[in-house]
């Protein structure tokens, strides 16, 4: 088994206290993003959050820009527009738009927290033509939901489970 293929990305600190991002664990996907300033959010605010770093991704290369599971589950800070996108012609700082969900507690983001993942990848671009009909497919146009099993008809199998 291999790892990841690395893809070398120039990045360029904004500001002194700015930190590179760093990947956790050698099998993590995203790179950490830490904050340079310090946002407190009220409950219900949004907020972009300055990081500091600008990169240079090369072309066919995508940065998105990924919420952290543990902001979210202990104190329902994420990312607003997630993924964001970092197109590879963009040079301008990645600021981060956080938004705190939770209901009563405000939320204080302090310099160097991580706030936010970014996810480096290769993009395709798609060549568009019209037609007058689409292949069917197994799915067809059911819609929003239609595989997730929240409709009146429980998924096959089910059945046999809750009767027995």
């Amino acid at each position: 088994m291999t790892g990841p293929s690395r893809i070398p990305v120039a990045f360029r600190r904004l500001v002194p206290e700015a930190r590179v991002p760093a990947y956790a664990s050698e099998g993590d996907a995203g790179a950490d993003l830490t904050a340079v300033t310090e946002v407190t959010l009220a409950p219900g605010e949004r907020a972009l959050v300055p990081t500091g770093i600008a990169v240079a991704l090369p072309p066919g290369i995508v940065g998105l820009v990924h919420p952290r599971s543990g902001l979210a589950a202990r104190h329902g800070v994420t990312v607003v527009n997630a993924p964001g996108t970092v197109d590879s012609g963009y040079r301008g700082e990645i600021l981060v738009n956080l938004v705190n969900l939770d209901p009563r507690e405000p939320f204080t983001v302090s310099v160097g927290d991580r706030i936010a993942q970014l996810v480096v990848q290769e993009y395709a671009h798609a060549e568009f033509s019209e037609a007058d009909s689409l292949p069917d497919s197994v799915r067809g146009d059911t819609g929003h939901g239609s595989t997730g099993g929240f409709g009146t008809t429980p998924p096959p199998n089910l059945e046999e489970v809750t009767t027995q």
